[in-house]
């Protein structure tokens, strides 16, 4: 059995993969050199496209597929409203797939192909290379447009993402803390590698390079249940922090409590900085400084701009749309 895949067929080319893809599928699409080039190179090493994939390239479905791996996080619930509505604007149903780690990566692949989406937003912090992959195997293989939203695969321009600027966002809430005096600056982050953190990460140790600070990082979990004894723990053993970043509003807002309650002033003590300008950043006291982050305008962009994939406006999309994000001071910084 001849084993040739889409990736040996593009590699020989020197082509990508979608647009293997298209000379095979849709191959009005492909100049006329290229597609010939292609077409010689599929023959030469045996290669036959995916049947299914070359149904899944010829009929629509109006469905959209959004991943998620935790709907009771208020951010992933507001970008998955401005999806909705776009959406709803343009005619399209939603089916929302939850996908909680890599071992469900294989029954998510085949879960999404059953429904015959037309086209896949990718809603999820954690992006690993398993993950990254399933990502590229629907793109590339099965045709279907896929944007990452609120978040990006890093070091692959191939994907198409809608997010912020994470690394300069981590910047400017170090340097931020920094402003006001704070010369021990701890940045609570997460265990497992998310992309955005990892940003973040990279923007937090550029002002504390840029400033001559040292390096304080704790990496723990976005589990409360989890991360409040992490905190705790670290808090006690640098007696000396005076400015706290967490990669998310609730971590920020964990390491708040505790603070509080070992009896620091805020913000005269230790200034607190969060992540995402979630709405419970309203309710902790004092009132939680932060990051802005667009949430509803990013699911909803993102949406736009699947539609146009989807629609056949935009062929191969790649790269990342870069919104604006704030800086929103309150009760927690000076």
């Amino acid at each position: 059995m001849n084993k040739s895949t889409i990736y040996d067929v593009a590699l020989r080319a020197k082509v990508s993969n979608a647009t293997v893809s298209r000379a095979l599928n849709t191959p009005e699409k492909v100049k006329p050199e290229t597609r010939n080039k292609i077409l010689a190179i599929a023959k030469e090493l045996g290669y036959k496209p995916n049947a299914m994939a070359r149904g899944l390239a010829s009929s629509k479905s109006t469905q959209v597929a959004i991943i998620v791996s935790d709907l009771a996080r208020a951010s992933v619930a507001e970008m998955v409203k401005g999806i909705s509505e776009v959406a709803e604007s343009y005619g399209y149903n939603i089916v929302l797939l939850n996908v909680k780690g890599d071992e469900q990566i294989d029954e998510l692949l085949m879960d999404i192909v059953s429904l015959h989406v037309d086209g896949i937003l990718y809603l999820n912090d954690e992006l690993t290379e398993k993950q990254s992959h399933l990502v590229k195997e629907l793109k590339d293989n099965y045709l279907i447009p896929i944007v990452l939203v609120n978040t990006e695969s890093i070091g692959d321009d191939d994907l198409l993402s809608v997010t912020i600027d994470y690394e300069k966002a981590g910047y400017e809430a170090c340097k931020t803390l920094i402003q006001e005096g704070r010369k021990h600056i701890v940045l609570f982050t997460t265990q497992k590698r998310y992309p955005v953190s990892i940003l973040k990460e990279k923007g937090y140790l550029r002002a504390i390079k840029e400033y001559g600070l040292e390096e304080l990082m704790c990496f723990t979990s976005g589990n409360l249940d989890i991360n409040k004894s992490d905190i705790e723990k670290y808090l006690n053993e640098h007696q000396d922090i005076d400015g706290v970043i967490g990669v998310r509003d609730s971590i920020s807002i964990a390491a708040l409590n505790i603070l509080v309650y070992k009896g620091k002033k805020i913000p005269e003590d230790v200034s607190v900085f969060g992540f995402q300008n979630t709405r419970y950043t309203l309710l902790c006291r004092p009132q939680l400084s932060t990051i802005n982050v667009p949430i509803h305008e990013i699911g909803a962009r993102a949406m736009k701009i699947l539609t146009t994939e989807m629609s056949g406006e935009v062929q191969d999309a790649k790269g990342k749309v870069i919104l604006e994000h704030s800086i929103i001071k309150r009760g927690t910084t000076k």
